[in-house]
């Protein structure tokens, strides 16, 4: 039988739809060769490649939306800084969610400590912040891997890993599947950045309207690659209507991507027969 891919593009809570993808995956017994993933794709794409299946991923995810209590501890365990930075004058600091802790918060259990421990190949797409180009993680220590790929600038502190900075994968290769041709015979991508179907008009908030025009410039950069090259199989959840910032919506989210479960066997399976 053929080998596939699999490509897991960022988009904030909307990537939460890969989940769904996983499970379809599962269903019908296919594993990928290896997996590329970029920000939120890339820690949903660190679970599964740790042998986590897609519904223990979607049962962890409900877990967590369902107690916003202990959200809401986990973020302040993973705050970058402390009260005595704002009191002096460091308020970025004090305001920025450290990366690596956030992942010890928020990872499951199951990821290993390093690559080396995974079940399936991955790469973590970064960002080179001062090279200013994308930095593909495949070795050394996953939960750091991890945090610099999803490190948006302003919300979390950069992440420094072999004498580089590093931040969200996203602001260069939103879905890395170009890294994937030649690793297995065809190649599956998951976009789920979504361009609402309705206008809208309000004014977003000051984080959102960050994050927002990071899935702009991430949108763009995709739009350009896909007019160079495409993947085998480009799969797109219909999740256009949720904001990058609705994890609390994660429900909602996966139940309505599972309606495409169905395209991503039948894509599938006719390739691989």
């Amino acid at each position: 039988m053929k080998t596939f891919a699999l490509a897991l593009g960022s988009g904030g809570a909307r990537g939460l739809a890969h989940v769904a993808v996983l499970e379809a995956l599962d269903e019908m017994g296919a594993k990928p060769a290896v997996i590329a993933g970029a920000s939120i794709g890339a820690l949903i794409g660190a679970a599964y490649a740790a042998g986590m299946r897609g519904r223990d991923i979607r049962h962890y995810v409900l877990t967590l939306a369902h107690s916003p209590g202990e959200i809401r501890r986990r973020l302040l365990a993973s705050r970058a800084g402390t009260f005595a930075h704002l009191l002096s004058g460091a308020l970025s600091r004090a305001t920025q969610l450290d990366a690596e802790k956030f992942c010890a918060q928020f990872l499951p259990q199951a990821l290993p400590a390093d690559f080396t421990a995974l079940h399936i190949p991955l790469i973590v797409m970064a960002t080179d912040l001062h090279r200013r180009q994308e930095a593909p993680l495949s070795s050394g220590p996953l939960h750091r891997a991890v945090a610099a790929s999803i490190a948006i600038p302003g919300l979390f502190r950069p992440v420094l890993a072999d004498g580089r900075v590093l931040i969200d994968g996203g602001t260069t290769n939103p879905l890395p599947y170009d890294i994937l041709f030649g690793r297995a015979d065809l190649v599956m991508a998951v976009d789920v950045f979504g361009i609402p179907a309705v206008e809208r008009a309000d004014m977003p908030g000051t984080w959102e309207c960050v994050y927002t025009t990071i899935l702009v410039m991430g949108g763009a950069i995709l739009a350009a690659k896909l007019a160079h090259a495409q993947p085998d199989i480009l799969i797109r959840p219909n999740v256009a209507t949720f904001r990058t910032l609705d994890f609390y919506q994660a429900s909602s989210i996966m139940r309505t991507a599972d309606a495409v479960k169905k395209e991503v066997k039948e894509k599938l399976a006719a390739l691989l027969a």
